[in-house]
């Protein structure tokens, strides 16, 4: 069974259990929110049209969440005159979760729950961002600080110890020269050399 309502200006086709997107209604998450101007139901190949409502029909919803929607820029631009100027928009926006369809001695119902997770949530969630939830509050294991550590038996590790190469040892730093003492570049003299040689 399907139904098709009026609210915010706008006509919305809905069954039970669909998520809905309208403009802003009043409330509290976890509310529920009826709609008496039901434009007409269907069922199968019947279906009823209201002039201009269909009477003694209604339909049920949840209201999730109230919340702001995607952002629209408004921007104007008058050519050759310097002229622009660039506005945003979020529009208030509520989110329901239909319930069940009345109308015509008929009567449809969701069978499931209502989850009041919001969309910011849902959303965080899908890209891991979820905030941490804490079980319990059991101490933590300290891990053994380097100094503390056992030293590790390389004939008890067996053929994992020999397959580890050792690091090399680090070369020892080149003397730095004096203050007094300065190096010429070879590339230099040898181009001296050659210049008076010719």
């Amino acid at each position: 069974m399907y139904a098709v309502i009026k609210t915010g200006g706008k006509q919305y086709r809905v069954q039970p259990g669909d998520l809905l997107v309208v403009e802003k209604l009043d409330g509290e998450p976890g509310a529920d929110v009826a709609f008496g101007d039901v434009l007409m139901l269907g069922d199968g190949d019947t279906v009823t049209l209201g002039a201009p409502i269909v009477d003694g029909a209604s339909v049920s919803a949840t209201l999730i969440e109230t919340r702001k929607g995607e952002k629209v820029k408004i921007f104007k631009k008058i050519r050759r005159q310097g002229y622009r100027r660039t506005r945003g928009h979020r529009q208030l926006e509520s989110v329901l979760r239909v319930t069940s369809i009345a109308g015509v001695g008929k009567t449809d119902k969701w069978d499931g729950e209502v989850d009041l997770t919001t969309k910011a949530v849902l959303d965080a969630r899908a890209r891991g961002l979820a905030p941490r939830v804490e079980v319990e509050d059991k101490p933590a294991k300290a891990a053994p600080k380097k100094a503390d550590a056992a030293p590790v038996d390389a004939e008890a590790e067996g053929p994992k110890a020999e397959a580890k190469p050792k690091a090399a040892p680090k070369k020892a730093a080149a003397p730095k020269a004096e203050a007094g003492e300065t190096k010429a570049a070879p590339k230099k003299a040898a181009a001296k050399k050659e210049s008076d040689a010719e």
